[in-house]
């Protein structure tokens, strides 16, 4: 039985893409998200961590100033698109790695002893881009998800998502735990001189809480489409028409890090087929749910009930077994991405010193398939 799938994908020239090289260059990556704070305690925030960038690399946030929402805090879509308001946007760097912190906060009133606003945990069904006061899906103050977004320049070399938790000190909040990938965008140009990229997204199951066991097991379908035109963030939520034309390239996969394969727990979409040579934007939609089925006692190994596309789901009739355990979980969220490409003419020198690379470089292409009895 197939537990995962992974391919590796590296060429001379990638996600560092310099002007002039490419026949169709990146000028923006994007990601809407729908998350559930299923912590078990209330969150009174969240914090989006986009390691190896600085923060001239955010072009966009989702309820920022002047993206096309309003700002402010609240319930009501004339004031504010979710409880937060627009989020702070702070750099770091502790002498090794450095990043940006894109930040939704709730405020809290020493005197009082309250905060304004917080995420209730609990479960909750969208259609992966609606919660938010806009969405269509009632949002309010006993909804246990939000809605955020950032658009960067380039890709971050780690992107960590966290709820943000009071702690024991009244005010003070620590990071909790989000089990919902980002997927990150490759780029891979054509040596031949006008020829379209092929575009990589790649997203990966979450690291294992114990380093010698198998991680979390997620579920994830994934919907796509190409565009002939670019996408802006405020343009990746529920009913927008460039989101609704994306549709199913992988139905049902099970993801799940293995500690003996380093390249587990890894999808890759796109792979293989150059983007149309119209393409000016590319949307995949991510759906994530939880593996509710049974796992190895030693391992922490999946024991799925079928196979790692085909869940054992109550809601399928077709193929519901009810004397097998049910393998799907709890909806975990989703995301929206995009990668906008801009047309670009190479330059004979640059583009020359481009295949001498990919003579000596080449392709590295790797396939692995771990299957177990």
């Amino acid at each position: 039985m197939i537990k995962s799938k992974s391919c590796a994908l590296a060429v001379a020239a990638s996600m560092a893409i310099a002007p002039g090289v490419s026949s169709a260059s990146v000028f923006g990556y994007l990601g809407n998200f729908d998350v559930i704070n299923d912590t078990g305690s209330v969150a009174h925030g969240f914090e989006i961590d986009l390691e190896g960038l600085h923060s001239s690399d955010i072009t966009d946030t989702f309820g920022g100033v002047g993206r096309g929402f309003p700002s402010g805090r609240g319930f009501d879509p004339a004031t504010s698109v979710q409880r937060y308001g627009a989020p702070t946007i702070t750099e770091y760097s502790n002498g090794t790695t450095f990043g940006t912190k894109v930040t939704y906060y709730g405020l809290y009133d020493s005197a009082s002893g309250n905060w304004d606003y917080g995420t209730p945990s609990g479960t909750f069904i969208t259609p992966g881009d609606n919660c938010w006061s806009g969405g269509g899906v009632g949002y309010s103050a006993s909804t246990p998800c939000d809605h955020f977004g950032v658009g960067t320049t380039a890709n971050a070399t780690k992107t960590t998502y966290s709820w943000l938790l009071e702690t024991a000190s009244p005010g003070v909040l620590s990071n909790g735990v989000v089990s919902l990938p980002a997927p990150a965008w490759n780029v891979v140009q054509n040596p031949v001189v006008g020829n379209p990229p092929v575009v990589v997204a790649q997203i990966q199951a979450p690291a294992p809480e114990i380093e010698s066991q198998f991680g979390e097991a997620i579920w994830v379908k994934v919907f796509t489409t190409e565009l002939e035109a670019p996408i802006g963030l405020e343009e990746l939520v529920g009913g927008n028409a460039k989101v609704e034309q994306a549709v199913t390239e992988t139905e049902w996969q099970l993801l799940q890090t293995d500690p003996g394969n380093p390249l587990a727990g890894q999808l890759e979409s796109g792979y293989g087929a150059p983007v149309g040579p119209n393409a000016a934007s590319i949307l995949r939609r991510y759906e994530f749910y939880k593996y509710s089925g049974e796992y190895d006692p030693d391992t922490h190994e999946a024991l799925v009930t079928f196979s790692d596309s085909h869940p054992n789901d109550p809601s399928d009739p077709r193929t519901y077994d009810p004397n097998k355990t049910v393998d799907l979980g709890n909806y975990l969220g989703a995301q929206n991405a995009a990668v906008n490409l801009a047309a670009a003419v190479p330059e004979p020198k640059t583009y020359a010193m481009l295949l001498a690379g990919l003579g000596l470089v080449g392709f590295a292409i790797r396939r692995r398939n771990r299957q177990a009895n």
